[in-house]
């Protein structure tokens, strides 16, 4: 059951340069950051209500981020939502014709277990499930 948006994810060249632009948009100099070297990437987040906003820097040419930026710029990368038990939601969403991307889940930023949706069932977009790790 999907219970709320987590973040929305934006793919960034430089996270200080990005972290200050959106410190100085959202009011808001708050921010989280973390590496997370299984990816290859740090994020940066800042809470707006009851989403955050998480900004994403390849740490390593060969990541997912980095080829992202190659391919389309800068820009929104994914929809990240809050599930309960999350291995069961993929196999409902595997058995309903989505596609899951590596196929498990994995450890993700905030403290989530996180598994991707491929864009290609998604209508293009890349949707991200989470599940909070207590």
């Amino acid at each position: 059951m999907f219970k709320r948006i987590t973040h929305i994810g934006i793919a960034v060249k430089n996270l200080k340069d990005a972290s200050q632009r959106f410190a100085r948009l959202l009011g808001n100099d708050n921010v989280h950051e973390e590496a997370i070297p299984a990816e290859k990437v740090n994020v940066a987040m800042f809470q707006v209500g009851e989403t955050k906003i998480e900004l994403t820097e390849a740490s390593d040419p060969s990541s997912a981020i980095a080829r992202f930026i190659e391919r389309r710029g800068e820009g929104i990368h994914h929809l990240s939502f809050e599930v309960e038990k999350l291995d069961q939601e993929l196999e409902r969403l595997k058995s309903g014709g989505f596609e899951v991307i590596e196929g498990y889940p994995r450890v993700g930023a905030d403290g989530f277990r996180v598994a991707f949706l491929h864009p290609k069932t998604t209508h293009g977009v890349l949707i991200e499930l989470s599940e909070k790790v207590y």
